[in-house]
């Protein structure tokens, strides 16, 4: 790993490069991607309709993850309003925004992972 990698690269690369997170058949941990399992994505918009959702959604990102702003896009257009802070409710829609975590963190760090909100938001919404 580089010196200079990127943050966010040297956070994948503790997962999936170790034991952590490696396994032989990921194209994560195995210096691969394929290139077409992305094409599905390509001719459809996915937030286009993302403001029809009626169910509720609770979404849930670390605070310093490069891909942070992927979740506050998509909650943007679901609900039309701007997140600000780390969290932010409109409706029966919420995002979580997960304080000092990065992306990673929230696959397997037991100590930052909101179990409690997730179990509660189950428990209201599934019923």
């Amino acid at each position: 790993m580089p010196e200079d990698a990127p943050y966010y690269v040297k956070d994948y690369f503790a997962y999936y490069k170790t034991e952590r997170g490696y396994h032989k058949r990921s194209l994560n941990s195995n210096e691969g991607w394929a290139y077409t399992s992305q094409l599905s994505f390509m001719n459809m918009p996915l937030l286009t309709y993302i403001n029809e959702i009626r169910t509720p959604v609770l979404m849930i990102h670390g605070e310093k993850a490069h891909s942070r702003y992927f979740s506050e896009t998509a909650f943007e257009n679901m609900t039309g309003v701007k997140p600000e802070g780390q969290s932010k409710v409109v409706g029966n829609k919420e995002l979580m925004i997960i304080p000092g975590a990065s992306h990673t963190d929230l696959y397997d760090n037991l100590q930052v992972i909101p179990f409690d909100k997730i179990e509660s938001f189950f428990k209201e919404n599934l019923k």
